[in-house]
This record gives structure tokens, sequence and C-alpha cells, in this order.
């Protein structure tokens, strides 16, 4: 799944992708942990410090199939040139965070389909490895948790990760959007209508079919005593519900935008720091002059290099900061920037833009070409619906 966002805490970065969890995800570990450690405990008869590792090692393992699966969106994303500024980890799964739309319904259907891809394969190199070491009766026991089985706890574990991933496939797969299923309704519609403004409200109306789905089937569940499945489930469909309600109303602004890019309306005389300047020069000459709390630097060719913040450049040593090149400290991160080309409505979610203000606008050689502005995108978004 990927699209929503939210405040987060961020764990590491990987090929310039942040990676975070939001607080939510703590409630999720807390629980699979705890259900999984009952579980070896039941299997292996004993309580102590062995159940319990068993169930961190669940839940290791269930967060890093979700990881793995947003990571496949991501590196089909990047490239087919779409920017992921971060995966962020939650209550209901993960999200990989576009910096823009796909262009087309086959990119649509190339990025929708990476996750599932990755997670059916996590699901059949476990099965394979599993059925190999045990065979098929053992293994199957293993997977529904039957605790009266033979099988070792790590062969437990290995079956719960194939059980889980299964799971996570199939309801990734249903057309709710924002789901992955609901991405490959909308990449299947927009490639029969060859209108995405049309193909995004059908999906999203889809999305919503399911949404009160899922919340009616959550409070059936409930009724008939099934608390929590029936609590989770009515959630999810909120979750999706509001999602795509939300895509709709962005598409219906998106489509009164038009065809404004990022360079109609973006800042083409930005002020920038060379990239072999020293710290000390930085600090003297924009920092103190400008009183802005973050430049963007660039190297001998204006090609962008990256971010340079106020905090970062105090906290190299004085001592040091003369003799100290700015491009050293910069802040990669490749949600900072977009191509000048990308339409307008692509960065009316985008997180980056709401955090620092302003993005860094880059020409199809990476060249620094100016800065748009949160304001600037607020203006064209109203001027771009008012009415007479």
């Amino acid at each position: 799944m990927f699209g929503l966002g939210g405040g987060s805490i961020t764990l590491f970065h990987f090929r310039g992708i942040r990676v975070s969890v939001d607080w939510s995800w703590f409630i999720v570990l807390f629980l699979v942990i705890l259900y999984m450690t009952n579980f070896f405990e039941s299997l292996l008869g004993t309580g102590g410090t062995t159940p319990f590792l068993y169930g961190v090692l669940s839940a290791v393992g269930f967060f890093g199939s979700i990881l793995l699966h947003e990571f496949g969106h991501a590196v089909v994303a990047e490239r087919n040139g779409i920017g992921i500024s971060g995966i962020q980890l939650w209550i209901f799964g993960g999200m990989a965070r576009m910096d823009r739309e796909a262009d087309s319904p086959s990119t649509e259907l190339k990025v929708a389909l990476a996750g599932p891809a990755v997670t059916l394969a996590i699901v059949v190199v476990l099965s394979l490895i599993g059925i190999g070491t045990v065979g098929w009766t053992e293994f199957r026991e293993a997977a529904v948790q039957e605790t009266r089985s033979d099988a070792s706890a790590l062969m437990a574990l290995i079956a719960w990760l194939v059980t889980i991933n299964a799971l996570v496939l199939v309801f990734n797969l249903l057309p709710a959007y924002p789901m992955d299923g609901g991405r490959v309704a909308r990449a299947i519609s927009w490639w029969r209508s060859g209108d995405r403004t049309a193909a995004t409200r059908f999906a999203a109306n889809l999305g919503r079919v399911f949404g009160y789905l899922f919340i009616g089937v959550g409070i059936a569940l409930l009724v008939s005593g099934r608390a929590f499945a029936g609590i989770w489930l009515a959630l999810v469909g909120m979750v999706i519900n509001g999602s795509a309600r939300g895509a709709a109303m962005q598409t219906a602004i998106s489509s009164r935008i038009g065809d404004v890019r990022v360079a109609d309306v973006m800042d083409r005389e930005p002020v920038a720091i060379p990239g072999d300047l020293s710290v000390e020069q930085a600090l003297d000459e924009y920092f103190l002059r400008y009183r802005w709390p973050w430049f963007p630097v660039v190297d001998a060719g204006r090609r962008f290099l990256g971010l340079l913040m106020r905090d970062r450049a105090d906290e190299v040593p004085e001592f040091e900061r003369a003799g100290s090149n700015v491009s050293d400290f910069v802040d990669h991160d490749i949600g900072l920037f977009v191509r000048d080309d990308t339409p307008l409505d692509a960065l009316l979610a985008n997180q980056n833009l709401r955090r620092l203000g302003a993005l860094m606008a880059v020409d199809a050689e990476g060249r620094l070409s100016g800065v748009v502005t949160i304001e600037q995108v607020g203006r064209a978004l109203r001027d771009s619906t008012a009415g007479p």
C-alpha cells in the first residue's frame, strides 16, 4: 500500500529514502510480540526468555516483510522516474510516499504490482524452505499454528510468516483504492478510458464501496463476539473510505489546476551556496545575511547537491569550519527536490513541501533551476479554483 502521510520517527535512510515509523506502529509491534510469545509458550510448553525471543523474531520478520513490500514499490517507482521521499510503517502496515503520480497506465500498473510481487516471492521462498525441510504435512500443521505439531519453533516461525504474508498479499490485491489492488483497477480503467482523472474517480468510488463493506463486516464480527477482529476491520474500512474520499477530492482539484507545471510558478533565481565554499563562509555570507534556516547547495555546474541546514552547519566545531567544505554536510534526501516539469498537482500531498515550506526544482540534467514554495502552490491553487 502506498500514498498516505503523517508524523513519524526516522529509523534509517536507504538509497536516499527515509524509513520511519508512525507512533501507532508500536501498538501493532506490541500486539504481535504478545500474541506470538503466547503461541510459542504453548508450542514449547515453557515460559521465560525463549518464547519471548521467538515472539520478537516474529515481529521483526513480519515488519521486515512489510518493508520489503514497500521497497518493491519504491525500486520500481524510481526506475520509472518517480521519486520516493520515504517509507513509513504504521498501524495498518506500510506506505511508500511517491513525489508524483505515474505518467502512464503501464507505469501505474508496474508500481502497483511491484509490492505484491515481492510479498509473493517471500511466500514462495519461505514455503519451499519449510516444505523442503520438514515435508508438507508437518509444515501445514505449523502454518495453521497447531500447537500439538512436532515442528520446531523455528519452523513454526517460518510457517507463520508464510501465512501472514499470504494474507497481506490477498488483502492488498482487493480493488479498494488506495490499496495496491485499487491502484491496479485505476491503471486498467486509465488504460481503457485514456482519462486519468476519470480513472481515479472510478477507483476512489470503488475504494469507498469496499470501505463501507469492511465497516459492515467489522460491525457484524463485533456483534458476534469477535471484538478484536471486528474493530480492526472496521478501522481499516474507515481509513480506506477516508483515503478514497481524499483521493477523489484531490482529483477534482487537480483537474482544475490543469497543465500547470512547477516551472510555471517557481522562483527562477534561488540563492544557492557553492559546494566548495567553507562552512565558515556559508554561515557568515548566507545564514547571517539572509536569516534563512536552510539553503540549496550546488556544484560548479549548478547541479543540485542537497540542502545545508543551519543547525547542521552550527554543529561543525568552530576550529574546523574554515577548512570544511559545505558539500560535506548537505542533506542528500531525494525528496528535497522535484523536476521543474513536474505537474503542480503532484505537490499537493508532498510532505517535504509542508515540512520545509519549499522544494528545489531541477532540470533534466539535475541542475538547480528554481525553488517552488508552498505559498506559490497555494496561490496557483486559489487562482485555478476561483470562480467568476
